[in-house]
C-alpha cells in the first residue's frame, strides 16, 4: 500500500520520469486538489494545486519540470501548466475549455481535449520562462468516439493518436434489464 485513506477518494494521475513522485486526485467530497507523494524520504504526501474548485488530470512533463493539469479556476475547465516543485509561475494553456492533458515523451508537444470535442495540440518550448504555442486543432472526436475524453493515447514521438471509435454507423448496444435475477441462481 503506497498511500490509504478511509475517508476520501485518491486517484493516481501520473508518475514523474524519475520515479520519485505521484501525483494524485484528492476528493473531499466537495473538491478535488492534486497532491504529490513522494517515494523516497519521509514518503509524506503534500498539495500541489489546492483551490476551491476542482483540479485534477495532473501529468508530468518528460523532463519532470512541468504539470500540466486541468482547473475549473477560470469557471470552465481549461489546461495549465505549473512548475515542479510548485511555484508562483502557472500558465493558462487552453484558449477555449480543455480537459485530459497527455504529454508525449519527445516532450516538445501537449495535447489536450478541448471542450467541442477536438483533440487539440500546442508546441511547448523549455526555458525560463516556457515558451507556449498556439493550440491547434488535430482531429475532432465527437462523431468518432465515446462521449468520454480521457480515452485516447499518443505515440512517443506525437505522429499518431489512439482512440476508441463506434465508427460510422454506430448503434447504440441495448440496454438487457434481468428482473428476479435471483431466482435463476437457484436451477
Amino acid at each position: 500500500v503506497l498511500l490509504d485513506s478511509e475517508t476520501n477518494v485518491i486517484a493516481p494521475s501520473d508518475w514523474s520520469p524519475d520515479g520519485k513522485f505521484i501525483l494524485y486526485t484528492w476528493f473531499d467530497n466537495k473538491y478535488r486538489d492534486i497532491w504529490v507523494l513522494p517515494l523516497e524520504g519521509d514518503r509524506k504526501p503534500f498539495p500541489y494545486v489546492q483551490t476551491p474548485v476542482d483540479d485534477q488530470s495532473a501529468v508530468f512533463s518528460p523532463d519532470g519540470k512541468y504539470v500540466a493539469y486541468r482547473s475549473f479556476e477560470s469557471g470552465s475547465n481549461q489546461i495549465y501548466i505549473q512548475t515542479f516543485p510548485a511555484s508562483e509561475y502557472k500558465k493558462p494553456v487552453s484558449t477555449d475549455g480543455g480537459i485530459s492533458p497527455f504529454w508525449p515523451r519527445k516532450g516538445h508537444e501537449l495535447f489536450y481535449v478541448q471542450s467541442d470535442g477536438k483533440i487539440m495540440s500546442l508546441d511547448i518550448k523549455p526555458g525560463d520562462p516556457l515558451s507556449v504555442g498556439v493550440p491547434q486543432p488535430l482531429l475532432d472526436i465527437t462523431m468518432t468516439r465515446s462521449p468520454r475524453n480521457d480515452d485516447f493515447a499518443v505515440s512517443n514521438d506525437g505522429q499518431r493518436l489512439l482512440f476508441i471509435s463506434r465508427g460510422t454507423d454506430a448503434v447504440s448496444p441495448p440496454i438487457v434489464a434481468i428482473l428476479n435475477w435471483s431466482a435463476g441462481v437457484n436451477r
